[in-house]
């Protein structure tokens, strides 16, 4: 793609159209750093076009040079260093934000099987799916992770129950199991609970504690001894 740029009196006239604006733009993107391509073009552009009367200044000349061969190194450690990162991920326990087609963004949560490079980006494979690495929002451990699911697993299961208003001696078993898997997980597991998922809990057990019929008496009792 040729690279066309106003030339006045012999010397680039640099606009915001240019390669240099588009260039001081990349430059400007964190991510993705100088546009390296852009940037030599525009040294080519000003050496061709420039006054033979008037040539350009070997200083300046140089100093873009240098500015250029500075960002490029800077450009390359980060791409390094964000290797290094990637392939240290392999084997822990990530959560990851991730937008569908709609704009929605979703959580996926799961330990990493291995990097993958392409096109100059880094993707991580999670739960049998590949996703980028700017994707990636916490990186936990083994203990973090397990109550997360369990915290996760405990409020889908009472999501299935039917309100206090709603609940009937049908479901009496059904809150016991949810009781049994609270109690069943350690302290620090417990904090992941959600509030409103407990105080849900604690408000079928009360109300089937009116509508449960008396149990039966023990034949036993009464009789002497």
């Amino acid at each position: 793609m040729a690279l066309i740029l106003p030339v006045e009196n012999g010397k680039v006239v640099e606009q915001e159209t240019s390669a240099s604006a588009k260039s001081s733009k990349a430059a400007s993107n964190s991510t993705s750093g100088l546009d390296k391509e852009a940037f030599l073009q525009l040294l080519v552009a000003q050496m061709q076009y420039q006054d033979p009367l008037e040539p350009m200044d070997n200083t300046e000349y140089i100093a873009q040079l240098a500015t250029f061969s500075q960002l490029e190194a800077t450009q390359n450690l980060a791409d390094t260093v964000s290797q290094g990162m990637a392939n240290s991920l392999v084997g822990q326990y990530v959560f990851l934000n991730v937008a569908d087609k709609l704009g929605n963004v979703n959580t996926v949560a799961g330990k990493v099987d291995y990097v993958m490079y392409e096109n100059g980006e880094v993707y991580l494979a999670v739960n049998d799916g590949i996703y980028s690495l700017a994707d990636l929002d916490t990186v936990a451990d083994a203990a973090y992770y397990e109550a997360f699911e369990m915290a996760t697993v405990f409020s889908s299961t009472i999501a299935k129950l039917p309100s206090a208003k709603n609940v009937t001696v049908s479901d009496a078993q059904a809150v016991e199991s949810a009781r049994a898997m609270y109690d069943a997980m350690n302290t620090y597991q417990q904090g992941f609970v959600k509030k409103e998922d407990l105080e849900k809990l604690t408000a079928l057990e009360e109300q089937l504690k009116k509508i449960m019929p008396p149990s039966d008496k023990d034949p036993d009792e009464g009789k002497d001894g």
